[in-house]
């Protein structure tokens, strides 16, 4: 009788502890409709600590990329965002942001438009308008940014560059900025694969920048840019390439090159630098 007494008392003890525990940001598993893909499409949405704490106050947003073949799992989990969030929004070096994961097609690996799969389309049109809609977002260029790695920091950059009055920011780490035809691990014979990178160099940021008229030039000036990227990357050469292109055109921008390759390891380290750093454009 004693033992069963004591464990309960552990068990009640155990629960208050719980029970005092202050509440943490945490993320969500969520789907929405999407008329322009004609399916539901799922998406990871972070929640700071005060969202559920402050019903009056509204926030930034940051949109952040998968890579290829990832899903809108992968910053959550691989990317352990909320070790990396949490700590930084409670210690003032990040702001209360709502951070949103969307899931880009699994097996069509990109966020390029083509005819079979609209989604540069589905995300501006019908993502951002239902993430405003249906949550506490200021919906508005100073407070919206965006960052991804690899094909994400691809899709980071156009994105940014094809809608400069949407975004504060932009952040990309290790991108994939055109289609490189000797990675070895990659099936380029498999035909959706070599639609996917079809449209990657379709979409080749550094082409981008160096054919970009007076106009667009102008427009990409008013995004603070970002360029993160290891010096054993594949994609090293490229991300060169683009901040010299960025140079060349008057565009300002950040350029890190940090010692890592194409890892997770590097893209969780590498959120201790853009969380802080999208912040500061949402404060400023």
């Amino acid at each position: 009788m004693k033992k069963i007494i004591a464990s309960i008392l552990l068990i009640c003890s155990i629960c208050v502890a719980f029970a005092q525990m202050p509440p943490m940001g945490k993320v969500e598993y969520k789907t929405m409709p999407s008329k322009i893909l004609k399916q539901d499409r799922e998406y990871a949405i972070y929640l700071p600590k005060s969202y559920s704490t402050n019903p009056d106050k509204k926030y930034p947003v940051l949109y952040l990329l998968h890579g290829g073949g990832g899903t809108h799992t992968d910053w959550p989990e691989k990317g352990r965002l909320t070790d990396v969030i949490n700590p930084l929004i409670d210690s003032g070096e990040a702001a209360d942001m709502i951070v949103v994961c969307p899931e880009a097609g699994k097996n069509f690996m990109n966020y390029f438009n083509n005819p079979d799969w609209m989604y540069e389309d589905y995300f501006f049109q019908e993502l951002v308008p239902f993430i405003e809609s249906n949550y506490r977002v200021v919906a508005d260029k100073k407070h919206r940014a965006i960052a991804g790695l690899s094909m994400g920091g691809g899709g980071t950059v156009i994105y940014a560059a094809h809608h400069p009055e949407l975004f504060s920011a932009a952040y990309s780490m290790s991108g994939y900025f055109y289609r490189h035809d000797n990675l070895f691990w990659i099936n380029f014979n498999d035909p959706v694969v070599k639609k996917v990178h079809q449209l990657v160099e379709d979409n080749n940021c550094v082409k981008y920048v160096k054919n970009a008229d007076k106009t667009k030039i102008e427009a990409m000036k008013t995004v603070k840019w970002f360029v993160d990227c290891g010096d054993d990357d594949f994609t090293f050469k490229a991300n060169t390439e683009f901040v010299l292109a960025m140079s060349e055109a008057g565009i300002p921008y950040q350029f890190r090159v940090r010692d890592g390759g194409h890892t997770w390891e590097y893209w969780h380290t590498a959120l201790y630098i853009a969380l802080p750093f999208v912040s500061n454009n949402f404060r400023n």
